[in-house]
């Protein structure tokens, strides 16, 4: 039996390399696409040996190709963590669009059944509570995150244009706040943040009040449901995400009750166009999937402060305090 051929963009980012390594799992032909702009090679060293495997460098928003036959296309290049927005806004918008438009192009030619990883973000700071896919957002075009959000958006459009007026075989999925293991120790957002700090010792920083809510979903349930998605006839977009919700605080607490830390918690203003609410209605994936997610936030944030400590002790010698 032929084995299935994929390309996943971006493969070597966080959500990335998890999706290699789970589609090699399940006996596929993996080729592994990165420019390494926000991606690691660290990130994929357990599977290079993997006749399976293989990895390419390129930059999606250029001329794209992938010799040979090809099933499925899992677009999931971009950058994604806020620290970004500002450092790389123009290459953030430009693999939106762009790489989109290049990794829809491949599929069409090929005849690969295409996969966008879309975002929570394409909703902005919500009107609506929560989230359903039929929503269609409060976006802040201008602002600093209008950079990612957007480029979404148009990531959106461009695919159901391609399915609709050229017939390409698509999904959309909408992957609200995931975390877990092999996650970019600077990338900026909430989880990373507090484990980094609690484990150096340092006060974790909480911005605004802390009141503010996040749905918080481990890396193995969101590829779970991408692969699900991906077998599906579901053309629509998808949220894949936690409904549980938690105020940040909470979420902070956990992290330093599972560390075993004592720092503090201090205070710094919100950012701009931060959304005070976010958590997904899943209905769709319950039924469409038959989809929810499983590993509690317990267990996850657990096995991602674990991760993070035998980072810590690995590049410094030291164990975490």
């Amino acid at each position: 039996m032929t084995k299935k051929r994929a390309l996943v963009t971006g493969g070597a980012g966080f959500i990335g390399n998890h999706l290699c390594e789970r589609l090699l799992l399940e006996g596929y032909e993996v080729v592994c696409m990165d420019n390494l702009r926000t991606g690691s090679l660290e990130n994929i060293a357990h599977l290079r040996d993997d006749a399976d495997f293989e990895y390419v460098h390129h930059d999606v928003t250029t001329y794209l190709d992938c010799p040979g036959r090809l099933d499925e296309v899992y677009h999931f290049a971009s950058p994604a963590s806020p620290a970004d927005f500002e450092r790389i806004p123009i290459p953030i918008l430009k693999v939106g669009a762009l790489g989109t438009y290049n990794a829809l192009g491949l599929a069409k030619a090929r005849r690969a059944r295409f996969m966008l990883a879309s975002t929570s973000e394409v909703y902005g700071d919500p009107l609506v509570h929560p989230q359903p896919e039929d929503y269609w957002g409060n976006v802040n075009p201008i602002g600093i995150r209008g950079v990612y959000d957007e480029a979404k958006r148009y990531a959106e459009s461009i695919t159901m244009a391609y399915h609709r007026h050229h017939g390409v075989d698509t999904r959309i999925v909408r992957i609200f706040n995931t975390y877990g293991p092999r996650m970019r120790t600077d990338d900026g957002r909430m989880i990373p943040n507090f484990i980094q700090q609690a484990l150096s010792g340092e006060p974790l920083t909480v911005y605004g009040s802390g009141s503010q809510t996040r749905s918080v979903q481990y890396i193995d349930d969101l590829v779970e449901g991408v692969l699900r998605l991906m077998k599906s006839p579901e053309t629509r977009p998808v949220n894949i995400g936690n409904p549980v919700e938690y105020t940040v605080k909470e979420v902070a607490g956990l992290i330093l009750d599972l560390s075993g830390s004592a720092s503090e918690l201090v205070h710094e203003p919100l950012p701009q166009d931060d959304p005070k609410r976010r958590c997904p209605d899943i209905t769709r994936a319950r039924e469409t999937l038959g989809w929810e997610p499983r590993v509690p936030a317990g267990e996850g944030l657990s096995l991602t402060c674990d991760w993070f400590a035998e980072r810590v002790q690995r590049e410094t010698g030291r164990v975490a305090e």
